[in-house]
């Protein structure tokens, strides 16, 4: 028997999401054809189809007005159809889906590709937390670049009103900042919760934004919204008729009163105080207490290039930007650049160390280094790891060090060489490139020294 599966979703994800698929499934029964449907509604996804599903199936029926990640489906035949076409017409889109040929080889290198990517995806939560600070950082950059270029009139040309400096760092500071917060809790918790996750993640970043908890006060509130909607998801069950008030009315009204409360009465304070306390002590920091910190901010960032202590580094440094503290994002993407710019410079200066492939690159691997990509080292580290991996972290612990003594600041959270030139964007441009330069050979001779020849 030829095995099909569906997606439906509509953009309310409530009645026209369901009604189809139940149409679907009506009509395969009556055909006697096997038939799994994927609804994408306001609830999230439910009965989600799985790897080894779609690798099994003869082909896929799409009724949507809606994204529906069609990508996973690459290889598989694929009937589309609108989510009114599945309710008035379900019997021809599932001819139509039985008479299509499949084309076993593309499908087959997809669930390759797809397996690699999988293996490779956060998970728990350190997925949650990365997946809030992926549409965070988009406000981040704009932002911080947006307030920087309000500089250029002079630092505190903003404080005049109705001057376009005024308007620039009305929309950096007063909105693109002012959204950070709330963005990352809303993405956490629609990270563990889909769609009943973002109300409350959202509000209660915005109350931890208002309160003065800070990125922190944000992680908690997303975490907390996420798990509440969770959890209020999964045990309210009303009658059919009243389905769709749960993820429209009582899921939203519940976990956002819920999260309000507790960030108002219990969490917002105390996390206030630990931020005023982090933030105090990083700007009242001591030389030697700026180069440690440099120093393990620099080597958390190449120990694993990318990876968990990677984000754990870069994101300290991003949630600091909120707070006008732009001394540790300085020394996170200088020491995130020297991994991929050292080995570069490596195999230019140590050539028989080297194979060819290797110096050829090295060549790739000096582009994603001044883009401030540190995965652009990974190849080297995996080929000789006990050389490579302590020569990169010594490289970049000196940057983040030598960055944080010379009080280099940073408004941009990404982009690498490419925001250097924008004016007021980095505090003390040239001792920043010095640093970075200073990384990038002390990289370069440790691995010259350390590996052996090819």
């Amino acid at each position: 028997m030829k095995k099909l599966l569906a997606v439906t979703a509509c953009p309310t994800g409530i009645a026209h999401t369901y009604m189809s698929a139940e149409a679907l499934q009506k009509t395969a029964k009556e055909k006697n054809v096997d038939l799994k449907v994927e609804t994408r509604g306001a609830m999230g996804v439910e009965n989600e189809l799985t790897e080894q599903e779609i690798a099994e199936a003869h082909a896929i029926i799409i009724a949507a007005d809606t994204d529906v990640n069609e990508g996973r489906f690459a290889g598989k035949p694929v009937v589309k159809a609108s989510v009114g076409e599945a309710i008035k017409d379900p019997g021809r889109l599932i001819e139509e889906a039985l008479s299509k040929q499949a084309s076993a080889q593309d499908f087959v290198n997809q669930v390759e590709k797809t397996k690699q990517e999988r293996s490779a995806q956060r998970t728990g939560v350190y997925k949650h937390l990365m997946n809030g600070v992926s549409f965070m950082l988009p406000l981040v950059v704009a932002g911080g670049l947006i307030i920087a270029l309000s500089f250029i009139f002079g630092i505190e040309a903003f404080k005049e009103k109705g001057t376009l400096a005024a308007a620039l760092m009305d929309i950096g500071g007063g909105a693109a900042f002012a959204l950070m917060v709330p963005v990352l809790a809303g993405f956490i918790a629609y990270s563990i919760a889909d769609k009943p996750g973002l109300a409350p993640g959202l509000v209660g970043g915005m109350l931890a934004s208002k309160i003065g908890a800070g990125f922190l006060g944000g992680i908690i509130a997303g975490f907390l919204a996420g798990y509440i909607a969770k959890w209020l998801r999964s045990t309210i069950k009303l009658p059919k008729n009243f389905e769709g008030l749960t993820p429209i009315l009582i899921i939203p009204l519940l976990s956002t009163l819920a999260v309000g409360l507790l960030m108002t009465y219990v969490i917002g304070t105390p996390v206030k105080g630990i931020m005023d306390g982090l933030t105090e002590w990083l700007k009242g920091l001591s030389s030697s207490n700026a180069v440690f910190l440099g120093l393990l901010l620099g080597a958390m960032m190449a120990f694993d290039m990318g990876g968990p202590v990677n984000k754990a580094a870069y994101t300290f440094a991003v949630g600091l930007l909120g707070s006008n503290v732009f001394e540790p994002m300085a020394a996170v993407m200088a020491a995130g650049m020297t991994p991929p710019l050292g080995l570069w410079l490596a195999t230019l200066i140590a050539r028989n160390k080297f194979t060819v492939e290797e110096r050829e690159a090295g060549k790739a691997a000096g582009v994603l280094g001044i883009s401030f990509i540190t995965e652009g080292a990974i190849p080297f580290a995996a080929a000789d790891p006990i050389r490579v991996i302590p020569s990169i972290m010594v490289g970049s612990a000196v940057t983040g060090a030598l960055s944080m003594l010379f009080g280099a600041t940073l408004r941009a959270p990404h982009g690498g060489i490419f925001v250097l030139p924008i004016p007021n964007a980095v505090g003390h441009l040239a001792l920043y490139a010095l640093a970075i330069v200073i990384g990038t050979v002390v990289t370069a001779l440790l691995v010259s020294v350390l590996k052996k020849n090819k």
